[in-house]
């Protein structure tokens, strides 16, 4: 059976691409066969006429992963927008049937699977006909999460949130990272311990910034991955 874990983050552009991309490319290197989903992007390029998923094809360039990028996701938006916003935009329905669907498929080409959330935990994915936001994602694909934060001033107050939001509809957390991590700032040193002591969640890693590793035993690694 396959193995899987869900990055989320305390918001928007706190590093979960980035750390996705780690993840993955870790795994690989260790000798995992490791692969990668993203449900729903927004923000996409166009380049010589063909629309290409950025946080997708970061991915895949980092981990050597080897489909095109836009076979990792199963909405891809141009509009830089929140996903359902985008989808309203450009007159698409986003649907739970056909996320499962590329979910599933794609797994099977893996032993474990990265899946990167869009925006926040509350992100909205579609608000038209049927509500779906991004814990509904989660739950549909069965999997436990694992929170990105930032390191920096106000750090605490938005992994306290997410963490106490997540916990109180259900999922399971793994783990914290915190990204962008200076040891030698004794603020963020300070904010890494009372993280892990006002959550009660273990911060994993630490990442600085620009990394092109994540400094994790493999045991450790392996241990945020739930059986899906």
């Amino acid at each position: 059976m396959i193995k899987g874990i869900f990055v989320t983050a305390t918001g928007t552009d706190v590093g979960k691409t980035y750390i996705s991309a780690l993840l993955v490319k870790k795994m690989r290197e260790l000798g995992y066969n490791c692969g990668y989903y993203k449900p729903v992007l927004s923000g996409a390029k166009i380049i010589n006429g063909e629309l290409i998923p950025g946080d997708c094809e970061f991915v895949v360039k980092m981990s050597g992963l080897d489909k095109k990028p836009q076979q990792y996701a199963s909405y891809i938006f141009k509009t830089p927008v929140s996903p359902h916003l985008a989808a309203e935009i450009e007159n698409i329905n986003i649907s739970t049937k056909k996320i499962k669907t590329d979910f599933d498929n794609i797994k099977e080409d893996y032993d474990y699977i990265v899946t990167e959330g869009a925006g926040g935990i509350i992100c909205p994915i579609n608000l038209q006909e049927k509500k779906i936001i991004l814990p509904d994602i989660i739950k549909l694909l069965n999997m436990d999460v694992i929170i990105v934060s930032n390191a920096s001033l106000g750090s605490i107050n938005s992994a306290l949130l997410t963490v106490e939001y997540i916990k109180s509809i259900g999922i399971n957390i793994r783990g914290i990272i915190l990204n962008n991590f200076d040891e030698n700032n004794f603020m963020q040193v300070d904010n890494k311990k009372q993280i892990e002591n006002l959550t009660g969640i273990k911060i994993i890693a630490t990442v600085k910034k620009n990394e092109t590793d994540i400094d994790i035993k493999e045991e450790n690694l392996l241990s945020i991955f739930k059986e899906i």
